[in-house]
């Protein structure tokens, strides 16, 4: 417990001209963590000064920031087995407030509407159709062509509000809910493209992966083969490396989904943001 007339008191040296005094209560202040945070809140709505305003919401900030940063240590450290964890420790980063039960709750419901469909096994192409129709058809995904630059393209309560994402994100959610159904759908780092891949888990594909098919997520789930990769790897004069085919780890997809933040936060000129998530993904290196 936090002694609350001390945090108050405190707060209201935080607009304290002398840099000594401000260093020292900031530090204070930060040195409570997440406990602190209410209390700043409270402080900042009765604020009308304006640079009490302004470091009162920097330092919420820094609390929520070194949370997301312990929070990503302990999922790497902790194995990066669930995927949906890691992304929605990134997505703290840009809304720390977040219901996150309802991004589950979103997940499960689209789950809930192909289960519902899946009558029979069906084959690895029919199961694909099935989950493309429920994803893009009736829930009404698709990809941000007009806006792919768009940092909130990245973030998976954006994605599932506004039913738009770039190809890391849709293929995300996409694998998620396969993976849930028990059915073996993983992304795949592929240069400036992120895949899925459908894995024959009886191992007796044409491919020494044992892979099946490729679906783009991006374009309504569309389903391709190895050889289609291996025109997309000419175009961009790259070899046909193994990890260009095969599905990757956890850890790969988030620090991809980091990247592609860096690389928004950088167009609009962001830097501060773009030094934070250089922090995150120095993190997961």
């Amino acid at each position: 417990m936090i002694n609350t007339s001390e945090v108050n008191s405190l707060i209201k040296l935080l607009d304290d001209p002398d840099p000594e005094i401000f260093d020292h209560v900031h530090g204070k202040l930060l040195s409570y963590g997440e406990a602190a945070i209410q209390h700043l809140e409270a402080a900042f709505e009765q604020a009308f000064d304006a640079l009490l305003q302004e470091r009162i919401a920097n330092l919420v900030h820094e609390i929520q920031f070194g949370i997301v940063k312990n929070d990503l240590k302990l999922w790497l450290q902790g194995g990066a087995f669930d995927l949906l964890q890691g992304v929605l420790i990134i997505n703290r980063y840009q809304y720390p407030d977040l219901d996150e039960q309802k991004v589950i709750n979103q997940i499960e419901d689209i789950k809930r509407d192909i289960w519902l469909q899946m009558m029979n096994e069906g084959s690895p192409a029919e199961q694909v159709k099935l989950i493309n129709h429920v994803f893009y058809n009736i829930h009404g995904f698709s990809g941000n062509t007009t806006n792919h630059q768009d940092p909130q393209n990245s973030y998976i309560n954006q994605v599932l509000e506004t039913k738009k994402g770039n190809q890391i994100s849709l293929a995300i959610i996409y694998s998620i809910i396969a993976q849930k159904l028990d059915i073996p759908v993983y992304g795949v780092n592929l240069p400036q493209h992120f895949i899925l891949a459908y894995l024959d888990e009886s191992q007796q594909s044409e491919f020494e992966s044992g892979i099946l098919f490729y679906i783009n997520a991006f374009n309504k789930g569309f389903i391709f083969g190895r050889r289609d990769v291996d025109m997309f790897l000419k175009q961009l004069k790259l070899n046909a490396d193994k990890q260009f085919y095969e599905p990757c780890s956890n850890t790969d997809i988030i620090k991809r989904v980091i990247r592609n933040l860096i690389s928004a936060y950088e167009q609009a000129g962001s830097t501060e943001k773009v030094d934070e998530l250089n922090e995150l993904l120095e993190i997961m290196e």
